[in-house]
């Protein structure tokens, strides 16, 4: 079996570019898309051989891929149909902004095996929408929501942030309630991150982004989880909640520290022994791919050490956690041998649960879970003996 058994597909054109994003994206141009979709497909030629490849899970993110116009979004997909068996793909996402949406568009998508939408709503606020830099309303999302819905997508995912520039825990328990209504099958919901070259982080640098406290913060999230659990959402990450059967099977690729490819510009992609960071700036991404398929910016070499310290921190942000037993298929060693010291120090702070089979997060250690990772970087490179 084929090691590498998901896809990410970067489309970095926006309408609008938001306030918030430091995800590699451009104001849409009809002839630059054109012509990187040209590229993009160089790229994923020259990195997977023949066609019809069989895969678990596709993800075509951005950026905004549904800001192509309908040709360009039909020759992305047919690159796609003709590069990966769709047929056999499990779970096939694209991103999409509440709006951007028709019923060609709609039919496109499923006449080429897409099986899941994830929606950027991010707030039902039309005012704090507007802040964001946010072109769609929340009239949109409905809209959508019900147009995706009568041409039988069910498989829809809403996004959310808080923590937004002067939102109050009141504010954000309206935009819970408005999207738990919509009665979706799956909710992620991340606080603001304030990211270098974006709008809000040169407001932020000069004291004019009015952020909640921390508490308040900590408040909403305590929110999340609450109206998330009373309304059929179990959560299965920090911050991603899922009704049963609906948890993002590309994600858990990503958590589960699996190989993945990562084609287009920006894309970050996981190898055996390698991560991989393609070039951003679109000109230099497309030439150096119509070149010769190769737009790698650098290359990260991933020896035993970084492997079993990502597994950690990436398992950990699941519900479940990590397992012993899989730890010791995959490396040869005793996860709780490996890391006594931190474990223990961990769970006497109610971090951590140490359980038979398992570690997991605590609710006090989700919270806290950068501090919690830190304890699980190495010191040295580890040596299979110790088990």
């Amino acid at each position: 079996m084929n090691l590498i058994q998901s896809v990410y597909i970067h489309i970095p054109f926006c309408q609008q570019i938001c306030h918030y994003c430091d995800f590699t994206k451009f104001f849409y141009n009809e002839k630059l898309a054109t012509e990187y979709i040209v590229a993009l497909k160089k790229e994923m030629d020259t990195y997977v051989e023949g066609n019809k490849n069989k895969v678990k899970t596709i993800f075509i993110g951005g950026g905004t891929p549904t800001a192509l116009n309908l040709e360009q979004l039909e020759t992305l997909l047919q690159a796609v149909d003709a590069k990966f068996d769709v047929n056999s793909c499990e779970e096939y996402t694209i991103e999409a902004n509440p709006g951007d949406f028709d019923e060609d568009k709609i039919n496109l998508l499923k006449m080429y095996g897409v099986n899941r939408i994830s929606l950027g709503v991010q707030v039902f606020d039309d005012k704090k929408l507007k802040e964001l830099g946010r072109l769609h309303t929340v009239e949109d999302v409905y809209r959508t929501v019900n147009l995706l819905k009568r041409n039988s997508f069910t498989n829809i995912s809403v996004d959310l942030i808080y923590a937004l520039p002067n939102q109050t825990v009141a504010d954000f328990r309206r935009t819970l309630e408005e999207a738990v209504a919509l009665n979706l099958p799956h909710l992620s919901t991340y606080a603001l991150q304030i990211e270098p070259k974006t709008v809000f982080y040169q407001r932020h640098q000069k004291g004019k982004l009015h952020r909640p406290a921390q508490e308040e913060e900590v408040e909403m999230y305590e929110l999340l989880k609450q109206i998330a659990k009373a309304n059929g959402l179990k959560q299965y990450e920090i911050s991603n909640f899922a009704k049963e059967g609906f948890e993002s099977e590309h994600n858990l690729t990503y958590w589960n520290n699996k190989y993945y490819y990562g084609f287009g510009a920006g894309a970050s992609g996981y190898l055996p022994g390698k991560r991989t960071i393609n070039i951003r700036p679109l000109p230099k991404y497309i030439k150096q791919s119509m070149q010769n398929g190769q737009p790698i910016l650098h290359v990260d070499e991933i020896g035993l050490k970084e492997q079993i310290e990502e597994e950690l921190f990436l398992g950990l942000r699941k519900t479940s956690g990590v397992s012993k037993v899989a730890f010791m298929q995959k490396f040869g060693m005793d996860l709780v041998k490996l890391y006594e010291q931190s474990i223990n120090e961990l769970t006497k702070k109610n971090w951590l649960v140490n359980a038979e089979r398992k570690l997991y997060l605590t609710e006090e250690g989700m919270l806290l879970a950068n501090e919690v990772f830190e304890r699980f970087l190495l010191d040295e490179e580890p040596s299979k003996n110790k088990n």
